[in-house]
This record gives C-alpha cells, structure tokens and sequence, in this order.
C-alpha cells in the first residue's frame, strides 16, 4: 500500500502528536479508578488507605463495590480528586503493586 505525498503522515510527524505535557482532564477532577483483585479481608481496607494517602479528603462512603459471578473476585470503584497527572500516574502504581490487586483500571 502507498500514501499519497499529500497527505500528512500524522504519527511521527514532528507538530501533530499531543504533548506529553497535555491533558484531557482538567484539575483538579473527580477521577473514578476500578480496581479488582481477590475478595479477601482487607482488600476494600487497603484500597482505601492507599486512596487517602494520594487525596487526604477520600470520602470512603462513595466506594462501589461488586463482586464477580462467582463470588471470588471484588471490584472496588473509588472516586477520587485527582490533582495532577504526576498525583494520578503514582497513585495507579501504587495500587498496581500492592499484593491483594490483580488489576487497576
């Protein structure tokens, strides 16, 4: 296959990929994050220590919490203020990490 030399070659092309520096959201932001691991004791707890450690004013009443089919696994949705996305990046490694979660969304 060819490319007409007319049109514009968008990945690659100095100009016309955003800016790692750009962002879709606005800050600060309510920011839902999904995270899915084992339902196990401590599970919800641990989310949502590491939830306050990246927003102080983490209201724990606004966690959603859904279990799988099964009944093995436990999705937790928490909503929290984003600020940055430097605040965001560290609170998905964070989570990524931690032994109880399999996944963060």
């Amino acid at each position: 296959m060819t490319t007409s030399p007319d049109l514009p070659k968008i990945i690659g092309v100095p100009g016309t990929e955003p800016s790692r520096q750009e962002s879709l959201i606005d800050y600060p932001s309510q920011f839902p994050i999904k995270v899915m691991g084992q339902k196990v004791d401590g599970m919800v707890a641990a989310v949502t220590a590491i939830a306050h450690q990246f927003d102080p004013a983490f209201d724990a009443s606004t966690i959603e919490l859904r279990e799988s089919k099964g009944g093995n696994y436990l999705g937790v949705t928490i909503t929290v203020t984003a600020t940055s996305r430097e605040q965001l990046d560290e609170l998905y490694r964070t989570l990524s990490t931690h032994p109880m979660v399999k996944v963060v969304l």
